[in-house]
This record gives structure tokens, sequence and C-alpha cells, in this order.
């Protein structure tokens, strides 16, 4: 569990390095934070974290339960 922490934590500090943040640093901190409370909340690896129209969009790999294939869940977070 915490080498999980640790590659999804990476994943996040990654792309949310790779974030285009014209002048506003705050934004990509907002939509850090946001993507660490949605992982936390569905569980699961980050997959990206974009800004859109001042909201944050997080996508995260879900792994399915039993024979269930992992899904991908998009959720969108006002900033």
């Amino acid at each position: 569990m915490a080498s999980f922490m640790k590659y999804t934590g990476l994943a996040l500090a990654m792309t949310v390095a790779t974030l285009p943040t014209p002048g506003s640093n705050a934004m990509a901190a907002d939509c850090s934070a946001a993507a660490e409370r949605v992982v936390a909340e569905v569980g699961g690896q980050l997959l990206s974290v974009r800004e859109s129209g001042g909201e944050c969009v997080i996508v995260v790999l879900v792994p399915g339960s039993g024979n269930e294939r992992p899904r991908k869940v998009t959720m969108r977070v006002a900033q």
C-alpha cells in the first residue's frame, strides 16, 4: 500500500508539474489538492489532471472488483 501511495504521489507531482498555468501557480496547486482528494475518495491510480474553464478535470483508473476490468473515472471539480 505504501508503494502504491508513493507512485500515486509521484504521478500527481509529474502531472501537475506539466499543467499549463498561464501566470498562476495557485491554479496548479488547487488542481493538485483536488486531485489528491479525488484519488483518496475513489481509490485507484491518477491518470491525468488538467484545468479547463475554471475547473479541474481529474481522470483516475479505478481497479475492478473480482473479475471486472478497471475503469476510468473522470471528475470535474470547481477550483
